[in-house]
């Protein structure tokens, strides 16, 4: 295989949490990457972000990601062959109105559209990675399950009826699993010349590439952790998993470089509670105790848990302790309110 120099890679999805630290980390192996973005705005943002690589860097608009004949450009006139693509992209916002619209229908559509933009307009394409997530493998029905251990066999089972009429949190996990669903579907008919490899992270916590802009402003799961402080109670469980921003990074690049990964779905990640989170960040930051809830120190919920040993065999990755996780995260929240204290 030609060194990542020669080689570009395609990424949907950039401007958001976790693609910012999959494109931080491509770059900095070597790798040149045409990145689809919405608008030119989006375009500086990154530019900005990442100027010790403008050179590796370029861009193409593309305004709807579920319309294939929309990425033609995005794969056209690069100066080194676009060999994989990493997508990335999709909505993760639980205030929403309309499931199909806002989420079973973009999430779905956008998944199968850029296998067929690749089929369409990428003929050196080796590899496609896919961010799944563990809401993916979760049955929600079925709620903490104590004793049980998701692994890669397993399948969200909501409908695509079902998910239409079901609150915010089940249509995501239903449209994420119809989404990844719908790839490996599509893989089995086409039969294309690409391979397929899906990486299923449960929470991501961790730092944000460039810092935190505003604590009122974050993403879904940052947001999550970062309640925690003033509040009363311990959280109910959600997501019983999670994974370090940095660890999902490194799994994707690990997902298109090796050859075994090929055909596979991963689950990347492991146990996470809130009586855990409060009690690490104690420890670790004890300057913010009397913001936290106490809960019952050492005593979690008993909830499932997460086999994510294949992604370590086969990807390599090691995962970062949660207390390191939660320090990196919660020291760029309190930089930004002192900031914006000051």
């Amino acid at each position: 295989m030609s060194s990542p120099s020669e080689q570009t890679v395609l990424i949907t999805g950039s401007t958001g949490y976790v693609g910012s630290h999959i494109l931080k980390l491509i770059l900095e192996k070597g790798y040149n990457v045409r990145l689809p973005v919405r608008s030119d705005s989006s375009a500086d943002g990154v530019r900005t972000k990442f100027l010790q690589h403008e050179s590796q860097l370029s861009f193409s608009i593309v305004g709807d990601i579920t319309k294939p004949e929309l990425f033609k450009d995005a794969f056209a006139n690069t100066a080194k062959p676009i060999t994989a693509v990493i997508h990335s992209a999709a909505p993760f916002v639980l205030d929403v109105k309309d499931m199909r619209k806002d989420l079973l229908d973009p999430i779905i559509g956008g998944s199968v559209a850029i296998l067929e933009a690749v089929k369409k307009y990428g003929p050196d394409v080796k590899r496609v990675v896919n961010t799944s997530s563990f809401a993916a493998n979760l049955d929600i029905n079925k709620g903490a399950r104590p004793g049980y251990t998701y692994s890669e066999a397993d399948w969200n089972p909501m409908t695509y009826e079902e998910a239409s009429e079901a609150d915010a949190a089940s249509a995501y996990c239903a449209a994420k699993g119809l989404g990844e669903k719908a790839m490996w579907d599509w893989m089995e008919a086409e039969k294309p010349a690409f391979s397929l490899v899906s990486v299923n992270p449960p929470w991501v916590f961790g730092p944000h590439v460039g810092g935190v802009r505003d604590t009122k402003k974050l993403n879904e799961s940052s947001h999550a952790l970062y309640s925690l402080l003033g509040a009363k109670e311990i959280p109910p469980v959600d997501f019983c998993g999670y994974v370090d921003s940095r660890t999902i990074a490194q799994a994707h690049i690990a997902a298109l470089e090796k050859e075994e990964a090929a055909g596979q779905r991963f689950l990347v990640g492991s146990h996470f509670d809130y009586q855990s989170a409060v009690d690490a960040l104690r420890k670790e930051l004890p300057e913010l105790a009397s913001r936290l809830p106490l809960g019952t120190p050492g005593k979690g919920p008993e909830t499932y848990e997460l086999d994510g040993s294949k992604a370590e065999r086969v990807l390599g990755i090691k995962y970062i302790p949660l207390n390191e996780t939660l320090r990196d995260s919660f020291l760029q929240f309190l930089e930004t309110d002192n900031k914006a204290a000051a």
